[in-house]
């Protein structure tokens, strides 16, 4: 696990103040640098983990014989897990965020907790919307052992929304499609309805 340096952000979040023209020493400002440096530790958290930090954390399964009668013939898939996360290129807010992670059952199972687990701490990174569902799908995939795993996210970005372009309402879908999701059109088209169910 690595260490967030809130003293070096309280820093840089007091040089930032100044290099707008503001008096971080006044009233308002004074615990400014402080509150930021508390807020960027709890919502960058994913940056003190790996993929398979991650994956170890939330790696809680249950034997698969258990629970299914045809082995690797039944989907899960979890949908509306509610996420948001900072685009890397302006650190501005993507919101309103859903994920939705299938996966076929091979040996393991995954407790339906963790995967919620696994799409918040994945999306707690300075990140790329592709690659909040390339890495859920990798973590999933290494916890089930299977791989067939499908992860569709959909957001609205603040770069797209507050500035440049400025169309609020602008909503990305991104999909990361491994194993059979990729390569069998009626399993993709069976995700697909549900997911819009």
């Amino acid at each position: 696990m690595k260490k967030i340096d809130k003293k070096k952000i309280e820093e840089h979040v007091k040089g930032i103040l100044e290099a707008l023209g503001d008096d971080p020493d006044r009233p308002g400002l004074v615990d400014t640098p402080k509150r930021v440096a508390n807020m960027y530790a709890e919502i960058f958290l994913g940056l003190a983990y790996t993929n398979d930090d991650i994956a170890d954390m939330y790696g809680v399964t249950f034997d698969e014989e258990d629970i299914y009668t045809e082995p690797g013939s039944d989907m899960v898939l979890m949908k509306d897990i509610d996420i948001f996360s900072h685009c890397e290129h302006h650190l501005s807010l993507m919101y309103n965020m859903t994920v939705a992670v299938a996966y076929i059952p091979r040996e393991k199972v995954i407790g339906l907790s963790k995967i919620a687990r696994i799409a918040d701490m994945v999306s707690r990174r300075p990140q790329l919307q592709e690659r909040i569902g390339k890495d859920i799908a990798e973590i999933i995939q290494k916890v089930t052992q299977s791989h067939d795993v499908a992860v569709i996210v959909k957001g609205e970005h603040g770069c797209m929304t507050t500035r440049g372009i400025k169309k609020p309402g602008t909503k990305t879908i991104t999909t990361t499609l491994r194993g059979r999701f990729k390569s069998d059109d009626a399993l993709y088209g069976r995700l697909m309805e549900l997911y819009r169910s």
